[in-house]
């Protein structure tokens, strides 16, 4: 607490599909207090407030991962010294994307959506996903969830009132690209889901996992961690019981937003020694 907001590392926030940096506003504020310099900016197109989206998610129509993944690569590249990249869902799968494009100190994907080489899709995701999927022609279209959809999907663990809340104040309509696009990854040899999962060379990188999670069950997210076993890279995995999707705003959020840091702090320290030539203890 007494660090000087220079001696912090900066954090880069990805939020997911059906949701904008708004979904992030407890972490930011969190994180801020404790002197981090915090970038939360919105997918290409997404700029505009909650609300102005639901009256015209047109914006979004056909927006992939690729575009995605560069944007926020440019993102991070502007950053003042290299930061943690921290991202939700499909932000947990541009934080992978990102560290093996060689940037960050260190990346947290938090419930990630799969990348390419994960082979089974439990049926709690793809009812999830179901209402885009269904639909070949949501390929370029965006698509809004119901609040029934939504409860089932990132905030199962709560009340029907309390996931509407929740609903009300995040949700926005998601463009269907991103999920056909894992869908059909391992059909694809240059999939944009695609990820080098045998980079030794890339930044440490934690996996979350809610145990509660319908959208990215635990099985899921422990299939990405196992693509990682042969990296020397580091890989962990955590996992915490009764978390749904929506860990942002949940109420373990502080616990999970607190590990966060600490892990990252942690692996930062331990490399910056290593290259100074000391040793772990």
């Amino acid at each position: 607490m007494n660090e000087s907001t220079d001696s912090k590392c900066p954090i880069v926030l990805i939020h997911g599909l059906w949701l904008t940096p708004r979904a992030w506003e407890h972490w930011i504020a969190r994180y801020t207090a404790l002197g981090h310099q915090v970038s939360a900016p919105a997918w290409p197109g997404m700029e505009i407030e909650v609300e102005a989206l639901r009256k015209n998610p047109s914006v979004m129509n056909g927006l992939g991962v690729t575009e995605v993944a560069d944007f926020y690569e440019k993102v991070v590249r502007e950053q003042p010294r290299p930061p943690i990249i921290v991202g939700h869902s499909f932000g947990g799968l541009i934080t992978q994307i990102l560290l093996d494009r060689g940037l960050g100190v260190a990346g947290v994907a938090i419930h990630p959506a799969p990348i390419k080489g994960v082979l089974r899709l439990p049926l709690s995701s793809l009812r999830s996903a179901l209402p885009v999927l269904a639909n070949p022609r949501n390929r370029s279209r965006t698509v809004a969830l119901s609040a029934e959809q939504f409860h089932y999907a990132f905030t199962n663990t709560l009340t029907t009132q309390e996931s509407e809340a929740i609903y009300q104040r995040y949700h926005v309509p998601a463009p269907g690209r991103p999920l056909f696009q894992a869908a059909t990854a391992n059909l694809r040899r240059n999939a944009a889901t695609r990820v080098n999962v045998h980079n030794d060379t890339r930044a440490p990188l934690l996996l979350i996992a809610g145990g509660a999670d319908h959208t990215v069950p635990v099985t899921l997210v422990r299939a990405i961690y196992n693509l990682y076993r042969k990296s020397r890279a580091v890989t962990d995995y955590q996992e915490f019981a009764r978390m749904p999707h929506f860990s942002l705003g949940a109420p373990q959020w502080e616990k999970v937003a607190d590990h966060v840091v600490y892990w990252a702090q942690r692996h930062i320290t331990r490399q910056a020694r290593n290259n100074a030539g000391g040793q772990d203890r």
